[in-house]
């Protein structure tokens, strides 16, 4: 998978993320459900990498942060 599989209008941002330029990551929920991977990428690199999870990874890494382990 490239970036260009994902059309740019299909990514959406961490609902945790805040405008002010700091740490934010995107994710591509339509793509999420159609394939069962999530894609993952920096928000300030749009044009950069693109990491793939398992659901259950990516749920995982959620929770993770959510609970301020990592």
């Amino acid at each position: 998978m490239t970036r260009t599989d994902i059309p740019e209008q299909d990514w959406t941002s961490s609902s945790y993320s805040q405008s002010n330029g700091g740490e934010c990551v995107e994710w591509a929920p339509a793509y999420a459900s159609a394939t069962g991977t999530v894609p993952v990428r920096d928000s300030k690199l749009s044009d950069g990498p693109v990491l793939i999870f398992t659901s259950g990874a990516f749920a995982g890494l959620v929770t993770l942060a959510r609970d301020g382990d990592v």
